[in-house]
């Protein structure tokens, strides 16, 4: 990978201030495509849009796939439709989808009517029509597949054909006369077995597979599961449609991860530390303003607990102590359900059986907690049985209720199709300070009645 030190990059500069094409066009000649998406970082668009007018259309596709979204927009818009059609020629039809997504529907048509190869472009329409979020819509076409009944040295000669158009080689898919998929011919079975009279007499039959409608999340966990690096994809009756492979997977598991990491910490939409002031504000004010409600409401909630508080002050003490304890507790549940839904380790169905072991788990939490606190008290404030009472029934109520909530919200969300991950951040801090607050100020009304105070 290519360092670029702030001398690299204002050597870069004097030459596109030069309009030297030919110093340019050596310097990227050096680069991998990775790399020069990484240098347009460090140039204004202007720049950029110099360099990747003198790249070779092949290497210019492959940068564009680099280029984070809002790059690559930049570049797109400014693109003739001809030159965006020319670089797709040279990309995967997965790719090619996923570029052409992010383009307005009539840009979508005129780039599409400039493609040369009409199979591709045909291939690219039918994927158009998938949701992005499914396998059908992550899927490439690009494969290779053979019948079942051809004999080795046909199938070699087929593959031969079949494999000139083709970047790279996974696996070798196995269909019958219907296109329906029978099984994989490992590349090891075409050395050892040259002579075979029949493909599906050395295929390794019922290959893992996902249906075109499949979430991706599922085809994450398939691949994880099965150890794959690609993994073809079928229709409801078993035709053979495309292929998923391991890179597109892993883009799509650290998009989805960072969408959960903001939402977690109370991003309301997808946004990057270049994105702008506004659009970083818009992200983030949504859950703030909540804040600031639940914290007026934790204010009206506490002027009715003015006079207990003044009549006995040690009660305030403790209020960060039950929101603090209450909020931990519940981002810690609603994390361990949100991983075991992620991973697959945690079926949605074991509603209950989670429910019930969280419970047992907050039992213990709760247990330990309050020993802890109700020893505190009795050591520093001897006097104030009230008080120590108090606060350590709270503290177990709060507890029990926050691993509670934290297990059966992301389940719940879950089961409503909602992204669960928003039970890891401020709702459910928000949800627990409140009702906490609630708790706490029932509970210290009653023993103050009990005892007089």
């Amino acid at each position: 990978m290519k360092e670029f030190t702030p001398e690299y990059i204002d050597t870069i500069r004097g030459i596109i201030g030069e309009h030297d094409d030919e110093r340019a066009r050596k310097a990227l000649a050096d680069l991998h495509p990775a790399d020069i998406a990484e240098l347009y970082q460090d140039l204004d668009l202007e720049e950029a849009e110099y360099l990747y007018q003198l790249l070779d259309d092949e290497t210019a596709a492959e940068v564009l796939m680099e280029l984070d979204n809002d790059d690559r927009h930049k570049i797109l818009e400014d693109m003739p439709a001809e030159m965006i059609a020319k670089q797709i020629d040279h990309l995967d039809t997965d790719d090619a989808v996923d570029l052409i997504q992010q383009l307005d529907e009539e840009d979508r048509d005129e780039i599409l009517s400039h493609i040369d190869d009409v199979e591709q472009a045909g291939d690219i329409i039918d994927l158009l029509k998938y949701d992005e979020d499914t396998a059908g819509g992550l899927m490439g076409t690009e494969m290779l597949v053979v019948n079942e009944n051809l004999s080795m040295p046909e199938c070699i000669k087929e593959l031969r054909t079949q494999a000139e158009d083709m970047d790279e080689i996974y696996y070798v898919y196995v269909v019958d006369n219907d296109y329906k998929l029978r099984g994989v011919l490992p590349l090891k079975k075409l050395i050892t077995h040259p002579s075979v009279s029949k493909i599906k007499h050395v295929m390794e039959v019922d290959p893992a597979c996902v249906k075109d409608d499949t979430p991706i999340d599922e085809v994450a966990h398939d691949f994880e599961k099965y150890d794959l690096v690609a993994m073809p994809v079928v229709d409801s009756i078993g035709r053979l449609l495309g292929r998923i492979t391991v890179d597109d997977i892993m883009d799509e598991v650290r998009e989805s991860s960072e969408r959960d990491y903001q939402l977690a910490s109370g991003l309301s939409s997808d946004v990057d530390a270049d994105d702008s002031i506004f659009a970083q504000t818009k992200a983030r004010i949504p859950w703030l303003l909540i804040g600031i409600a639940s914290g007026i409401l934790a204010s009206i909630i506490l002027s009715g607990f003015e006079a207990q508080l003044q009549a006995v002050t040690a009660l305030a003490l403790f209020i960060p102590i039950i929101g603090g304890t209450g909020g931990n507790v519940g981002v810690q549940a609603s994390a361990i359900v949100v991983q075991g839904l992620a991973n697959g380790s945690l079926d949605i169905r074991e509603f209950s059986r989670q429910l019930g072991k969280e419970f047992l788990i907050g039992l213990l939490n709760a247990s330990v907690i309050t020993s802890v606190i109700l020893v505190y008290n009795l050591i520093v404030m001897p006097s104030q049985l009230a008080v120590t009472l108090s606060v350590a029934v709270s503290l177990f109520v709060v507890v029990m209720f926050a691993t509670i909530l934290g297990t059966v919200v992301p389940l719940t969300l879950e089961k409503l199709h909602i992204n669960p991950a928003l039970a890891t951040g401020p709702f459910i801090q928000i949800s627990n300070d409140i009702v906490g607050l609630l708790i706490y100020v029932g509970i210290s009304t009653w023993f103050l009645h009990v005892f007089g105070l």
